[in-house]
């Protein structure tokens, strides 16, 4: 299931209709449509997709979009990337992180999970309710799962003393396994409740691209709430993609009285005149939007070199550095290490350039030894399709 992340092509779309229809295929896509299964599995196309059906679509009506994604981290819209996401674990394995449009925690994407997302009026709109849709689908496939207070899925009935890659409990400490995780979005007179599914994801990538491991950067932003996980597919065999998809669209049928045929979106005409959905997925892919929404956080970091022990603190707001203060031991020169303060000051956080310090760095190996550790741990990574 692993793979590199495919060249991010212009997205271009095409309508077809789902087994109900009885009539003709519509070849112009349109946001008026109840239930959307999105074919496409570019991330950037189907969270833009998702944005512009939610903006555009009639705030009174119901609606469904379904899709999955290749390889992709996904944070919320007030999350710190560099708290969230083990960069390192990123860049091996050629993953883009991509920054959302609804709030909550950091989820990984594959395409052994399934994304849902539930549109209503704000007015009739309830987590826990549209939770509830999604848990009796899950439920006629055979599988008992249980909506928790968070509106999160978990399996059985009981907490579950089995440990999931993304949590590590004490010593005789019980769990509830979860396989689906929810964030929210609601904006004037409409609402949407979207998650993830975990089918038959790599349980293994997951736990490696959530642990982080940053517990001295302090972030005004939103934490992910870390939880053990598991797979679909550990209690039934039989299902997969389709299976859930199928589940649902029935279910979302049932209680919103829903009629219409599926609209199926694939790579063909129909979407290249959407100015919305080309500018969200350039968007998406920006620095100022990936990295320059950041919310303002503090990283204390210390490290024992051969000559002494240095520690340092950098502020950072919208991802760029406010403040950068460095105290060493023996006879380091503190007005240096001001003046290499003062040159991080306004710099992108991460994607600091080393001719900034070069000057400063070449006067001493401790100085250079203090820029290597300081740089290894803004480590980042800026994906490019």
């Amino acid at each position: 299931m692993l793979r590199s992340f495919p060249p991010l092509p212009r997205p271009r779309v095409r309508l077809a209709l789902h087994k109900y229809s009885t009539s003709s295929t519509c070849n112009q896509l349109s946001p008026q449509h109840a239930i959307y299964v999105s074919n496409s599995v570019n991330p950037y196309f189907n969270l833009s997709l998702e944005d512009w059906l939610f903006r555009h679509k009639n705030h009174q009506e119901p609606l469904l979009l379904l899709y999955r994604n290749t390889p992709c981290v996904v944070i919320g819209r007030n999350q710190n990337p560099w708290k969230e996401v083990n960069m390192s674990a990123l860049k091996a394995r050629n993953i883009p992180f991509i920054r959302r449009r609804s709030g909550g925690g950091t989820v990984y994407h594959d395409l052994g999970n399934t994304n849902y997302s539930i549109h209503l009026p704000r007015a009739s709109f309830d987590r826990h309710e549209t939770a509830e849709l999604v848990r009796r689908a899950i439920s006629t496939l055979g599988i008992d799962v249980r909506v928790n207070d968070r509106n999160d899925i978990c399996v059985g009935s009981e907490k579950i003393r089995v440990p999931g890659p993304m949590c590590v409990p004490a010593a005789n400490e019980c769990f509830r396994l979860y396989v689906s995780g929810s964030a929210y979005k609601i904006v004037h007179q409409r609402a949407y409740h979207h998650g993830t599914m975990l089918i038959s994801t790599r349980l293994d990538t997951l736990g490696a691209l959530l642990r982080a491991d940053k517990d001295t950067m302090v972030t005004k932003g939103v934490d992910s709430v870390r939880s053990p996980v598991c797979n679909l597919r550990q209690f039934s065999s039989t299902i997969n993609h389709e299976t859930f998809v199928d589940a649902v669209i029935k279910e979302f049928r049932k209680e919103y009285d829903i009629r219409e045929t599926v609209q199926y979106v694939d790579n063909g005409e129909g979407v290249d005149d959407i100015e919305y959905i080309r500018n969200g997925m350039t968007e998406l892919l920006s620095w100022d939007w990936a990295f320059g929404q950041t919310p303002e956080f503090t990283y204390t970091l210390k490290k024992t070199l051969p000559w002494g022990t240095v520690t340092a603190e950098i502020r950072s707001k919208h991802g760029v550095i406010l403040s950068a203060a460095f105290a060493g031991e023996g006879d380091v020169s503190q007005e240096t290490l001001e003046q290499l303060g003062r040159r991080l000051e306004g710099q992108k956080y991460g994607f600091v350039d080393a001719d900034i310090v070069r000057d400063i760095t070449e006067q001493d190996n401790r100085y250079r030894d203090i820029w290597d550790f300081l740089s290894s741990s803004m480590d980042t990574y800026s994906y490019r399709p």
